[in-house]
């Protein structure tokens, strides 16, 4: 277990450990009853993983029988997990007819509030699509992480003054445009070339 967690010198803490709990001279009243019950809890720890594991492959193995699951990983920022989240918050593809109408259903896209002389305000719409504006967020996260445009264009924007919520919203925005052209147009995402 520990060393599925990934923790340095796994098998030489779990040595110690044992070889701690067997020096133990004092024994305590319950102490069989106690140790039953964290036994009796580990088993059902490490059965949890292997379901959630199984869960997990299910999900990737479902995600990559669509159509458009290459096109969707193939953008930094998305992996199976989110991919297909973003295929489960959409729903029906073919209902979604630009870019524009992905983020205004996903809440990146601000609409009016003008009332009398106060035009040009803009605000976060009541009425979106939480889930998919969650994927949209993570993706942008992450894509900051491994992509150095998303990092600089992130960059850009707090430059201009946006807080950091809002800038990662700026990403999640752009983000959604490009991912919306990959999906009409059935391609996988490309880096661009460097210009020589």
């Amino acid at each position: 277990m520990l060393a599925d967690a990934s923790v340095r010198n796994a098998a030489t803490i779990a040595a110690a450990a044992v070889a701690a709990a067997r020096s133990q001279t004092v024994r305590l009243p319950g102490e069989d009853v106690a140790a039953d019950l964290v036994a009796a809890l580990a088993k059902e720890v490490m059965d949890l993983d292997i379901r959630i594991k199984q869960a997990d492959k299910a999900i990737e193995d479902r995600f990559r029988r669509h159509r458009m699951a290459d096109v969707i990983v193939s953008m930094p920022g998305f992996g199976y997990r989110l991919g297909a989240e973003l295929l489960a918050a959409i729903g029906e593809l073919d209902l979604i007819t630009s870019a524009d109408h992905l983020a205004a259903y996903a809440g990146l896209a601000p609409v009016a509030n003008d009332s009398g002389k106060r035009t040009g305000r803009l605000h976060t719409p009541s009425r979106y699509n939480r889930r998919l504006r969650r994927v949209t967020y993570l993706s942008a996260l992450t894509s900051m992480r491994c992509h150095p445009e998303s990092r600089a264009y992130y960059e850009r924007k707090r430059a201009e003054g946006k807080r950091p919520i809002q800038a990662i919203v700026c990403v999640a925005r752009r983000r959604t445009n490009v991912l919306w052209a990959l999906m009409r147009d059935n391609r996988p995402w490309q880096p661009e070339p460097p210009m020589d």
